[in-house]
């Protein structure tokens, strides 16, 4: 539980520092100084000290009532909206309508005083001859949480995934509030500079009316740009530089593990033997799930995997108002547009991530809009992202000609491996076939080229970066492993007795790893009772203490980049998942 809290937290704070986080800063900064006309006296100098009064305090807790109103309605909108309109039969949009109504009507208070002072009586504590100055604050962040969508992630996805299946318990609970609060936090900021601007600087304080009019436009202007969408066009434009950052916070077992416990029964986990990316390597990780329970189908009829035999179909899990997805779209676009005359196929599944993008015509809209042609499945119950055992926006699955999935790609990145995957299987397709030059799209996915990538230790991803004496890798069942005399840069070794299966490596007798890395700090994923010794480059040992769940242990940290060995004795029991670095 507190360890999905903490990385809730983290999570949160990571998106709340991303792209998907610009287009609300300037409303959250003016909307933490607007004060009511006439609500308190003017603050006068006394030398450089601002004379604090009574009702300057309550004017400041202002702030806090937008983030907690955005924390509030995010949080039961995204565990509950979907259920909610179900019940109600609702139309699938009505949230989003919702936050951009109240978003509007808040930013019309601001320009007309006695709307303002209506929109907070509802906030009033007791009855009295003064209305709760918060109160509209607390209103305006109701309507930004029901319009906030942050960049998706594992987090979001396992939190989403357990919505849209009815299996919300008190993990998921906790993780939606900490996440929450972790991506407001980086508003409250702005809130609370916006308030300290408003008392501190001349301009402000004497000409409060401008500067509520200016926070009216921009919340006016936010919701028209809302309305069209337009702040996915700046969005889209920038790379995700916190992506990586996100990727090591968010990615761990527990994650992972809360996840898969919402996928289903129909799940198809002979999928759990593709590795993210493999290094654009093809793998037989079995038999393509069937496109299940279908809304409905854009850019074509009805489509089954039985019927798409033969060709090379590449399956991408996506959703219209995901960044990452929309950053991803063109490389897509392009490999259709390129490789369909070959024997590509594309199937784009939409799976929503918001109550909001339930609504086909919104889908097809947004199809119209960034430009798919290909087929756009509308995967409203999350059935299929469940067959696939998805658990990320976007994520890219290649489907051979006899309806074999061979690869797999999560998140953004790795086009041209993609790609080089894609040219393989169709030339296996058909042998000879007439292919076009590879594309030229630029990937602007951030990347760190000097450090090294996480290590999985699981039997699907382990050959990637396994080495050994000559002992091949052996699947559930415990063997003994040999160091290699040589480790080359990049490579992990088993010395002892270990169990391999395909989410991690379990410690037997004498049981030792080796790895050569290139970072700043290394850290180990692992869970169960026992130590593990450390030693970096045959320097002194230290022991790191093992106990519960599975949790990032660090093993060995340099103030610089450093290139070196790690050499770990583990006890018997412990479970190893995984090698990340900083």
């Amino acid at each position: 539980m507190w360890t999905l809290v903490l990385i809730g937290l983290l999570g949160g704070l990571i998106t709340g520092v991303s792209p998907c986080i610009l287009p609300v800063l300037p409303v959250v900064f003016f909307a933490g100084g607007a004060k009511q006309p006439g609500s308190e006296p003017e603050p006068e100098p006394a030398g450089d000290v601002l004379v604090a009064t009574r009702k300057t305090r309550a004017r400041n807790r202002r702030p806090y009532a937008v983030i907690g109103g955005l924390v509030l309605s995010f949080t039961v909108f995204t565990l509950l909206g979907s259920l909610l309109i179900k019940a109600l039969n609702l139309p699938d949009d009505i949230l989003r309508i919702v936050g951009l109504v109240v978003l509007s009507v808040v930013g019309l208070s601001l320009l007309v005083p006695p709307l303002e002072r209506l929109l907070e009586k509802p906030f009033s504590k007791l009855p009295q001859r003064k209305v709760n100055p918060n109160g509209g604050g607390f209103t305006l962040g109701l309507g930004l949480g029901l319009l906030y969508v942050p960049c998706a992630g594992p987090v979001l996805t396992a939190i989403t995934i357990a919505a849209a299946n009815g299996k919300i318990g008190v993990e998921t609970v906790a993780l939606t509030v900490s996440f929450a609060i972790g991506a407001t936090a980086p508003l409250l900021v702005f809130a609370l500079a916006g308030a300290k601007i408003s008392e501190r600087v001349k301009f402000f304080r004497k000409n409060n009316g401008k500067v509520r009019a200016i926070g009216g436009v921009m919340m006016l202007l936010l919701a028209v740009a809302l309305y069209f969408d337009l702040p996915s066009l700046l969005q889209t434009k920038l790379p995700n530089y916190t992506q990586a950052l996100q990727d090591k916070v968010e990615s761990s077992q527990a994650i992972s593990d809360l996840r898969l416990s919402n996928l289903g029964d129909a799940s198809n986990q002979a999928l759990d033997k593709c590795a993210n990316n493999d290094q654009g390597q093809l793998r037989d990780c079995g038999p393509t799930p069937e496109f299940e329970n279908i809304d409905g189908w854009l850019n074509s009829q009805p489509l089954t995997m039985a019927g798409l035999k033969g060709k090379v179909v590449l399956v991408d899990f996506w959703t219209y108002s995901c960044i990452n997805c929309q950053r991803s779209l063109p490389h897509i676009k392009d490999l259709y547009a390129r490789y369909q005359a070959a024997g590509l196929e594309v199937v784009g599944v939409h799976t929503p991530e918001f109550a909001f993008e339930h609504d086909k015509g919104n889908v097809e809209a947004a199809t119209k809009k960034l430009g798919i042609t290909y087929p756009v499945a509308i995967d409203n119950e999350t059935s299929t992202f469940n067959n696939f055992r998805n658990q990320y926006w976007p994520a890219r699955y290649l489907i051979d000609a006899t309806g074999q999935v061979r690869y797999l790609k999560l998140g953004e990145g790795a086009y041209d491996q993609t790609e080089n995957v894609v040219r393989e299987l169709l030339q296996q397709a058909k042998p000879g076939v007439a292919l076009p030059k590879p594309g030229e799209l630029p990937d602007t996915t951030p990347t760190d080229q000097r450090t090294s990538r996480e290590t999985y230790l699981s039997y699907g991803e382990l050959p990637k970066s396994f080495t050994s004496g000559g002992s091949p890798l052996v699947l559930e069942k415990q063997a003994s492993y040999d160091f290699p005399a040589n480790l080359p840069a990049g490579k992990v070794a088993f010395g002892g007795d270990w169990t391999i299966d395909y989410q991690k490596a379990t410690a037997g007798p004498d049981a030792q790893l080796k790895l050569n890395y290139t970072a700043k700090s290394t850290n180990l994923v692992l869970a169960g009772q026992g130590t593990v010794t450390v030693s970096v480059d045959g320097g002194p040992p230290r022991t790191v203490t093992v106990s519960g769940t599975p949790n990032l242990y660090r093993l060995s940290q340099t103030p610089d980049l450093h290139s070196g060995q790690l050499s770990l004795t583990l006890s018997p029991g412990l479970q190893a998942y995984s090698f990340t670095f900083d």
